[in-house]
């Protein structure tokens, strides 16, 4: 497997060093380099780049924002000389964070992460004959038994995924509608336009909403038909 990359810096002798780390790397191909992410974004925007190493103080356009209009399927490293942005980074869900002068040995670390997270996202492609997805979430690839789902919660850049026997819910950089066409369709169910329910978890319904323990997930009007159909399906004749 190989990844197909872009270098993005505002500063030529980094786009250079970089580039040299991208082509010395068995696994990593170099398809083009940018001294502003605005000139990046029309290519990025063809949806067939892997990888994308990005400096994130820049003019214009930072690296931050810039990842923000990136598909998920498309990962980032960031490489800065500012410490600082490190919990930015983790907010955009970052492959991971690199600090100026950068040698090829952490390059290589960030860049192997990469290449594994690709190749397990693949199984994604397939999820609805396999039991379990991968998603990505602080700054690892989580694979997540499909059974142990209670709900899933879209908010507006993220999903925060319900799981049996877990505190707290996975917290991932996707939206409602990618993960809903990754889980199959006889199983799960878009009950709300912020929330999508497995559906032989449903042990109550209470006044129009669905019951989890001190949780309450409301049934939306667009979706009523769905989840009535749903009940019917599995209710006595």
């Amino acid at each position: 497997m190989k990844l197909k990359c872009c270098v993005i810096d505002d500063e030529p002798l980094a786009v250079d060093l970089l580039a040299s780390y991208v082509e010395k790397t068995p696994y990593l191909i170099l398809d083009s380099t940018y001294t502003t992410a605005v000139q990046a974004v029309e290519r990025i925007m063809q949806g067939d780049i892997d990888l994308v190493f990005c400096d994130i103080q820049m003019p214009n356009l930072n690296g931050l924002d810039f990842s923000r209009l990136v598909e998920n399927k498309t990962l980032i490293i960031f490489t800065t000389a500012y410490d600082q942005y490190a919990v930015d980074s983790y907010k955009v869900n970052a492959v991971d964070y690199l600090l100026k002068p950068i040698s090829y040995s952490q390059f290589l670390r960030a860049s192997q992460k990469a290449l594994s997270l690709v190749s397990m996202m693949s199984n994604n492609d397939v999820a609805e004959h396999e039991d379990f997805i991968y998603v990505k979430s602080d700054y690892k690839l989580r694979q997540i038994q499909l059974n142990d789902i209670l709900y899933i919660e879209g908010l507006k850049d993220y999903v925060k995924i319900y799981v049996e026997n877990e505190q707290h819910p996975i917290l991932s950089l996707l939206s409602l509608k990618s993960l809903e066409d990754m889980l199959p369709v006889e199983r799960f169910l878009r009950v709300h336009r912020s929330f999508i329910v497995q559906g032989c978890k449903i042990k109550t319904i209470e006044r129009n909403r669905i019951v989890f323990g001190n949780e309450y997930i409301p049934i939306g009007d667009t979706y009523k038909n769905a989840v009535n159909d749903f009940i019917e399906k599995h209710s006595p004749r």
